[in-house]
């Protein structure tokens, strides 16, 4: 059954001071909100509609989940605090299917502790924006995690170090031969590292290279991204080494592990 996304006026007077106007410059592209916040889903909407974007709003995890394994949409906006299942698990599940694994996942969070954006990480979001935030500032997120989606760099497909194998093509990220499960911006950040080993890179230039020039990523945000490839590179998270001052580099073979 092909699930059909579209459009709604939504009354403004739920939106208060909080909508932006412009004209549409992303026709097609199409935003599954998964909120089951009335007010806030209608503001995030119509915003998303003055952009040019189609959407439709899911109220809760599981109608959020199944709605998207039937029509893969372009980007998904996931609460975290979900009824029926939270938006944790929705993220679980919807990187576990073949057809919504590599859709974009920006989450929405009240909760700002680290820990919770390290949760989110590890599951699978690409980027979190933490209540209350400025409705620019999600826009902003949304069409830069959508560019990065159809970035194509023109640079080889495949390199390897030191047992970390990181295939662009296939999207496909190995350890020791065995795959591990990256979210689009931990690949973005290890294949960044990898091509240059024993260069150390700031975090501005993790942010610029890795995820995009016109990111909105703060370096803290970079910090948690790279505690979380770590956990996942186990015996060889030490090959992500820290440069104090500066930011993060990728061991060079040449070098001695201290």
């Amino acid at each position: 059954m092909n699930l059909k996304f579209h459009c709604r006026i939504i009354n403004p007077a739920f939106l208060d001071s909080q909508i932006l106007t412009g004209a549409s410059t992303v026709n097609g592209k199409r935003i599954l909100i998964i909120e089951d916040d009335r007010s806030l889903a209608e503001v995030i909407s119509y915003n998303l509609e003055q952009q040019g974007f189609d959407f439709h709003i899911s109220r809760d995890g599981m109608d959020g989940l199944k709605y998207a394994q039937l029509n893969p949409p372009d980007l998904i906006i996931l609460d975290l605090m979900l009824p029926v299942i939270d938006g944790l698990e929705v993220c679980r599940r919807l990187r576990a299917d073949i057809n919504t694994e590599a859709v974009p996942i920006l989450m929405l969070t009240a909760k700002s502790e680290e820990t919770d954006q390290v949760v989110g990480f590890s599951v699978g979001a690409d980027d979190y924006v933490t209540k209350p935030f400025s409705i620019k500032v999600l826009l902003e997120r949304v069409k830069v995690l959508l560019k990065r989606r159809n970035r194509r760099e023109e640079v080889g497909d495949v390199v390897a170090s030191q047992g970390i194998v990181i295939d662009r093509r296939r999207h496909l990220a190995t350890v020791d031969e065995q795959p591990i499960s990256l979210t689009r911006t931990e690949f973005g950040l290890l294949d960044t590292l990898l091509r240059q080993p024993g260069r150390a890179f700031s975090r501005a230039e993790l942010i610029q290279t890795a995820i995009g020039d016109d990111a909105l990523v703060l370096d803290r945000t970079v910090d948690v991204h790279v505690r979380s490839i770590r956990s996942k590179l186990g015996e060889h998270a030490e090959l992500i080494e820290t440069v104090r001052g500066i930011g993060y580099r990728f061991h060079h073979p040449s070098a001695v592990l201290t």
